[in-house]
């Protein structure tokens, strides 16, 4: 029987190699694989980040989750004023929690200030300015958070 020191290496050895296996798979996968990005992103978004455009691929983004957004609520604003309009805590259009207590309220507030300040914070500047890039893991940051919101509005029963 070897002894514990001999025992511990050999099994540090066997987890290191099946992590290393691990990476390899995983680095084979897309990095919106990779993420857990939400399926339902255009497929214009990840062409754009393929071809290496990632502020115009987070800006596509934020127009979809602007348009989804819309579309449940069924109000023509956009941006800014949508966000603030539609998830206002006392008279939703989009309710993402049954506002029943004051955690419920604080949270559909807080994700009000989400939406806003993503439009306002990441899709407005890669709207208007002409040279804004962003690097490989901006987008993937951004388009993470983007997930995020999509998944939130499906939680709540906006598919």
């Amino acid at each position: 029987m070897p002894n514990s020191l001999e025992f511990f290496e050999s099994v540090a050895r066997r987890a290191h190699a099946f992590n290393e296996r691990d990476e390899q798979s995983d680095s084979s996968l897309h990095p919106f694989d990779r993420r857990n990005l939400h399926p339902r992103l255009p497929p214009k978004v990840r062409c754009l980040f393929d071809d290496g455009h990632y502020a115009e691929a987070t800006f596509e983004t934020f127009k979809f989750v602007d348009k989804v957004v819309q579309k449940h609520s069924k109000i023509g604003e956009t941006g800014m004023k949508l966000m603030m309009q539609v998830f206002d805590e006392a008279k939703p259009s989009l309710r993402l929690t049954p506002l029943t207590n004051a955690s419920e309220i604080d949270e559909q507030k807080g994700y009000r200030f989400l939406f806003s300040g993503a439009v306002m914070a990441i899709r407005n500047p890669r709207g208007h300015e002409v040279n804004l890039n962003d690097d490989v893991d901006t987008c993937l940051d951004h388009l993470a958070f983007a997930s995020l919101l999509l998944r939130r509005l499906e939680q709540a029963g906006y598919a």
